[in-house]
């Protein structure tokens, strides 16, 4: 659980800080439309160069990157397992077996791990530098536009940056959980497997009763407060574009503009 940081905001006051959370949305946005064009290893190079800036620009050590990928390798070795064994493009590189390897199937699982570093890397930047209200906002402010259709804008903002505020909380009270349960003569590593089924089952059903009391005093919470989703309110805090805002997008948008058209003429 030590390695969960993805939610977990870091205070500071880098450049990457001080931006505008509606840049850091819509950057994050075309950026991962850019990095699904099979731009070639040069292509994710560039890709890699403006995240590592990014990186450096937000002053996140590279430890706190590499916790939010760790918990998705699983995942990842997953996909690119299967992705090798079932894909046939290319020659035929080796067997394994009677398991013929292709070279297609390499290079392809090699953008889909490169993809998802790239995806998760700057994710995490961007809720590490970015506080949960100002991303509400920013969600809110970005679809403002939808009201007209009467789609409900705060609502939906709320829901999410409650999802973002409660993220830290769960995986705080599931590392206390397991020390309890720990303390009571259970092992998450060791065992066989039925044996930490059920360990897990002792932490999940704790944790969920936990996460379902949370809701409900919350919910109480904001119902005492006389809480509307559709009164009319003002805001104590108001988002700022500036200068910096928009030569950041000026420069995320030729990057990734590039990519994509690298993509259809390589």
């Amino acid at each position: 659980m030590d390695n969960m940081t993805f939610g977990k905001y870091i205070p500071g006051n880098s450049l990457i800080h001080r931006l505008d959370p509606r840049l850091k949305i819509i950057v994050l946005l075309v950026f991962l439309i850019s990095v699904f064009f099979d731009a070639g290893f040069l292509g994710y190079g560039i890709l890699g160069c403006f995240v590592l800036v990014c990186a450096l620009l937000s002053q996140i050590k590279l430890s706190h990157i590499l916790k939010a990928i760790k918990p998705m390798l699983f995942m990842m070795l997953f996909l690119m397992f299967f992705n090798v064994l079932l894909m046939h493009t290319g020659e035929v590189l080796f067997t394994i077996g009677s398991i013929p390897i292709y070279s297609g199937a390499l290079l392809q699982t090699a953008y889909i791990f490169i993809r998802l570093v790239l995806i998760i890397t700057l994710t995490t930047i961007m809720t590490s530098t970015t506080k949960p209200l100002d991303l509400t906002l920013a969600i809110e402010n970005l679809l403002g536009p939808l009201k007209a259709f009467h789609f409900p804008v705060h609502e939906l903002a709320m829901m999410i940056s409650i999802a973002l505020r409660f993220i830290p909380d769960l995986l705080d009270e599931a590392k206390r959980i397991m020390k309890a349960q720990a303390s009571r003569g259970a092992d998450f590593n060791e065992g066989s497997f039925m044996e930490k089924i059920r360990s897990i089952v002792s932490l999940i059903i704790p944790l969920f009763i936990s996460a379902f009391q949370r809701a409900e005093d919350l919910a109480n919470a904001m119902e005492s407060r006389n809480y509307n989703p559709e009164a009319t309110r003002t805001r104590y805090k108001t988002l700022s574009w500036n200068i910096i805002d928009t030569f950041s997008l000026l420069v995320s948008m030729i990057v990734s503009c590039g990519v994509i058209i690298m993509s259809f003429v390589l």
